[in-house]
């Protein structure tokens, strides 16, 4: 299938991954758990990364597993293994679990990179009777100094057209819509009930985190691995021009989440 080509996408920057991404919002898993109407014996976490969504649910479930096909991500995640958090190595259409397994089933910043009809399929299968399936998406960049918003965007806009323009670069991912989580969901016919949600987050950050949530992203990893050249001044623009207006100074960084669910 084409998603697995995308495994290998996010090879070789774990620790910058889990230093720099923002957490799930605790009112994220709230909601979940307020949809389900108990608290769940077993939540699945799937395209899980190093864990860092992951251990959000330590808490709040008597069984928390994490899914990830990158093993590099995977050997970051499983440092965190817990008797009530463990971590697996599998494909979001193929995951070696019973059937009915899960009350909730999270996506975190992943499900675009999974094909989604064989991996609603497979989140069907898995989910209890009326258990929770949700994505839950952030926006690039986050809400802080306009300027440095600005730079952000045209860094990426530059990542996504060396992206569409060189067919090696082209052909090394597979990526689906997030707009269309929620059509997928609702057209799927697995679920009674779906929505979208809105939700807004503040983290402390700083010059140095900004342009490591730039670094994370998995388009610009692969142009700087693979053909420097082509990104390697807009890469050197974006990072003076946020040192410019950052300095060594701290700031609130805001993310905002969008959430599609669907209720089995």
């Amino acid at each position: 299938m084409s998603d697995k080509i995308n495994a290998s996408r996010f090879a070789g920057f774990a620790g910058l991954y889990e230093n720099v991404r923002p957490s799930v919002p605790e009112k994220a898993c709230q909601i979940l758990m307020d949809y389900l109407g108990k608290k769940p014996e077993t939540v699945i976490d799937l395209g899980c990364g190093t864990g860092l969504s992951t251990m959000v649910w330590q808490d709040k479930a008597a069984c928390v597993i994490g899914v990830e096909p990158s093993g590099d991500m995977l050997s970051a995640a499983k440092a965190k293994q817990t008797d009530m958090v463990s971590f697996i190595k599998a494909f979001s259409d193929n995951i070696p679990l019973p059937d009915r397994t899960a009350d909730i089933i999270v996506c975190s910043q992943s499900f675009h990179w999974m094909e989604p009809t064989a991996t609603l399929a497979e989140i069907n299968r898995l989910l209890k009777p009326g258990g929770v399936f949700a994505t839950i998406d952030c926006d690039w960049p986050p809400v802080c100094d306009w300027k440095a918003e600005k730079a952000y965007s045209e860094l990426i806009a530059k990542v996504n057209r060396i992206e569409n323009e060189i067919p090696s670069i082209k052909r090394s991912f597979q990526r689906w819509d997030k707009n269309k989580h929620l059509e997928n969901i609702k057209t799927s016919g697995y679920f009674r009930y779906s929505r979208e949600i809105t939700l807004f987050h503040e983290e402390k950050g700083d010059a140095s985190r900004l342009t490591g949530i730039a670094l994370s992203q998995g388009g610009l990893q692969t142009i700087l691995k693979t053909q420097p050249d082509l990104i390697e001044k807009d890469w050197k623009r974006f990072m003076d021009a946020i040192t410019a207006i950052y300095q060594n100074r701290e700031f609130s960084m805001g993310f905002c989440y969008r959430m599609r669910i669907g209720i089995k």
